[in-house]
Order: structure tokens, then sequence, then C-alpha cells
């Protein structure tokens, strides 16, 4: 491709953007744009179909700048983008939250990190640092390893130095805190109305850790926190990114915002106007494409920029530290190509049989022959989003073929017809999050009445308590954890 020449200014406003694509190819808008200044390509689950096609796509991205930041929002567990239609070979957060032994977290991060690069990705959206302080968290649940300040420091710490080992930038994510909202960001913004002192003892500790461990990215959250700023979000308040995050606790790194396209930012300020107003707050680089994937969108924030530098609202020196910043890492990150270190393949499994628990009554009678399972499923949030499927049929079905599955909704008959349909087979019923759904717990407790032998997985948060002849409790949904809770059903797990 030949060399666009292309000013300093417009050059510098588009490597602060992070934008998305549609395809499993790089369009040529997207290459040409590489070509004039932007330094950074963000995958999502619509772009990847096999590791060898993201090895192609992103050699096709690096013949045009060799240095170009492949961003995925790959955290594994249930928010997986590298095997969005398979489900991850790797437990989430809460999982390894669960087991609190940092140095299989590291050796997870490190695996997860290893397979990123091999296919091209050298930034990653991860990990969540969010204390889980709200069980009824509509959006942070399982992405967060618990709801203890210390231990999610110091798994967060050792997921940055695993990541980072297999040379794949950690992206510490949702500052100053996502945990303690009831909320979903994605469609409106949360609020913490805690005092500053709670926020330095709670949100704040694991962001220390990560800052500590030396994480390339922190990533910024679209909530409101009155006690920090009363009037913006944390991505759009220089309060939340400057006078905190750089001066208070002296993180140096990129600075990336949440998406920008998400309604809590983009329906008060629009995702220009929120753009703008998120760099002269301090933020480097502007998540974008999740949703808008086009290249109108690169196109009016890179003019949006442009612009406001040109009138006054945005400092030039802001944008070309911001601009900066985002080629240090590339620079940081291109030198680390192909470092990393074959690890532990199975190092997932390992990890999610570790992170089970497992409650039998006495009267528990093991299932010898294909179950019946009812997977009672809630509406998935935009994070995890629909694609990846979840659940213990399929993995049960290696154990006992003939498992039928059936799905249940909110609305649905749910329980006569789970009980009428499985006949004389034993029931598996999966669920996820039952404490944060009624119309799941009544459908549970209607269905254990008339089905007491049921086995009970739970898939999300173990916060309601164990129920059915055995409850497991998985503290996720990744494909590995579907595969140790029907390895234990079929007595298949080491203590079966």
């Amino acid at each position: 491709m030949t060399h666009t020449p292309t000013d300093s200014l417009t050059r510098d406003a588009l490597a602060v953007l992070q934008p998305g694509f549609a395809g499993t190819t790089a369009p040529d808008w997207l290459l040409h744009r590489l070509d004039e200044g932007l330094a950074s390509v963000a995958l999502f689950g619509r772009n990847i179909q096999s590791p060898a096609q993201v090895a192609a796509l992103t050699a096709q991205l690096r013949a045009v700048r060799p240095d170009v930041l492949v961003v995925a929002d790959e955290e594994g567990g249930d928010v997986t983008r590298l095997e969005v239609r398979s489900g991850s070979s790797f437990p989430g957060n809460h999982a390894l939250g669960a087991v609190d032994d940092p140095a299989l977290t590291r050796a997870v991060a490190a695996e997860l990190g290893r397979r990123l690069a091999a296919c091209g990705v050298n930034l990653t959206w991860a990990p969540c640092a969010d204390v889980n302080s709200d069980p009824g968290n509509p959006v942070i649940g399982v992405r967060s390893f618990g709801a203890d300040p210390d231990l999610v420091a110091r798994h967060t710490a050792a997921y940055v130095e695993g990541l980072q080992s297999a040379g794949v930038a950690a992206c510490t994510k949702h500052f100053p805190g996502h945990g303690d909202t009831s909320v979903d960001s994605h469609d409106a913004v949360p609020r913490i109305d805690v005092d500053a002192a709670t926020l330095r003892a709670r949100e704040l500790v694991p962001f220390r850790a990560a800052v500590a461990a030396g994480t390339k990215g922190v990533m910024s959250a679209h909530i409101l926190v009155p006690a920090l700023d009363p009037d913006r979000p944390g991505t759009l308040s220089s309060t939340v990114l400057t006078s905190l995050l750089r001066d208070e606790l002296g993180y140096d790194g990129l600075i990336i915002t949440d998406g920008m396209d998400m309604r809590a930012v983009s329906d008060v300020y629009g995702i220009d106007g929120g753009t703008v107003l998120a760099i002269a707050a301090g933020a480097d680089a502007i998540c974008v494409g999740g949703g808008p994937s086009d290249e109108d969108t690169v196109t009016l924030l890179r003019d949006a920029i442009v612009r406001a530098v040109q009138n006054g609202d945005l400092p030039r020196a802001r944008l070309a530290d911001a601009a900066d910043r985002v080629r240090a890492l590339a620079v940081w990150a291109a030198g680390k190509t192909g470092t990393a270190p074959e690890a532990d393949l199975s190092i997932g499994l390992t990890a999610a049989r570790r992170a089970l628990r497992v409650t039998r009554t006495e009267s528990y009678v093991p299932i010898t022959s294909a179950p019946y399972v009812a997977a009672f499923t809630p509406m998935a949030n935009i994070a995890v989003g629909d694609e990846t499927p979840w659940g213990v049929g399929a993995e049960l079905e290696r154990f006992f073929p003939g498992t039928v599955t059936a799905t249940f909704r909110d609305g649905d008959a749910l329980t006569a017809n789970a009980v009428q349909s499985a006949g004389d087979r034993r029931i598996v019923a999966v669920v996820r999050d039952v404490h944060r759904h009624p119309w799941m717990a009544g459908a549970l407790g209607t269905l254990l009445a008339a089905r007491p032998d049921t086995v009970v997985v739970e898939m999300g948060v173990p916060q309601a308590p164990p129920s059915g002849a055995m409850h497991i409790a998985t503290h996720g949904a990744a494909r590995v954890c579907g595969r140790a809770a029907a390895e234990v059903i079929a007595g298949k797990d080491a203590g079966g």
C-alpha cells in the first residue's frame, strides 16, 4: 500500500482510536486508516472463526502497520471472543478467586496470553479488577474474582503478570470499580453512592495492585461516583482519570475508555462528544466498535477530535500525549512478539475442576443413564453476549449419549414442562445467578418439590444456598466449567 501523507494532528487523532470492523478479513478502509495513522484495531466475536483465521487477519493488518496494537475483548470465562462459538477453555475470574491460588491464576492468564499472542493479538481488555460487593450486579458477577478486596487484588496482580509474561498487554478494568452497581452501563449510568474512604478501602485496592504489577492498560468505567465527581462519569472525569489514577495511584500506562457507544455515555454526550471529553479528562485511547463498526464511525471521531483541538476545546498537547502513550505501548508489544513460552495446555480444565464446590445429600443416588437437562436461561448481558454456548448438556452427552437438553426462559410454563418432558429420566437443572432471578428460583423450587433427586448446577455466582440432591457450584459458565461439572455428575471426577 502506498504511504498516505497525513498531517500530525490527524495522525494523532487516528492514533487514539481503537475501532472495530465487520467481517473476518480487514476491509480496505481499515487498511487505509492504518496507513494514515490508526494505531489500534479491536477484534470482537464477529471477526473470529479460528486461530488460523485470526493469525491471517492480524498478519494482514501488520503488513500495513507492523507495530499495530491488535486488541481483543478476551477475559476467558464467560466473556470470550477467541472461543466465542465454543465456550472458553479457561474458567473466568470468579472460579479462580474461589480456588484462591495466585500461582494458578498466573498460569491460566499466561496460557490465555500465549494463545492470544500466537494468533497476533497483543492487547486484551482484561482482567476485571471489580470487587463484586453487590451480589445483584447485572454485568460483573462471575467476571469478578470475588467480594473481598484483598483477594481481588492478589488475583488481579497475578493475572496481569501472567498475561504480560506472554507478551500480551493487560488492560485492568473498570476503573474506579464497577462492582457495587445494580445497573449495567451498557444501558444507563450506574451510580456508586459511597464515600471516598470506602472507595479507597474497597474499589481501589485491586487497581493499586494492578499498577504495582505493571499493568500496561487501565480501562475506565462509565459510572458516576459522586464522592469523586458529582457531575461526570469516570470515563469523562479528570478527577477520576488524572487526579486519582495518574496522580494518587501513580499510574503511568495507557488509559483506555470502556466502549464509547455504550448508552451511559452515548445517550448523554454522543460518541463523538464523549470521545473529546474523555481525552480531555485524561483518557489516551478510545474503545469503540463493539456496536458501530464502520468507516463512518472512525471518520466521525477523528474529525471530532481534530475540530476540538482546532477550536480550543481539547489541548493539542493532551492529544499528543495520548497518541504518544498509544505508540509507546505498540513499541513494547511489538518487541514481545513470539516470546510466549509453551505452557500447560490443560491448565484451564485443571483450574475449572479445582473451582467446583460440590454438596451432596445423604440420599443422593448417582446418575447412571442419559439424563434430562433443564437449562434455566436468563437474558445474557451485552458483555457476555448470546453467541457463546454454555451449560452441561453437551458435556454430559460425552458420558451419557442420548442426553436431552431443553432451555427454559422467564415466562415459559417451566416446571410442568420439565417434569413431564423428563419422564423417567433423572433431571439436571442448570441455573445461572438464581439469586438474581425470582422466576428462576420459583421454577427451581417447584421442580425440586416434584423431583427431589434432581442435580442442580449453578453456573453463576453461588449466592443462593445449595439445593437439590447434589449441588455443584462452578463459579462460571465457561465450557471447561461445564466439562468439570459433567465429570462429577458422571462420577468421572477424581473423587467420584
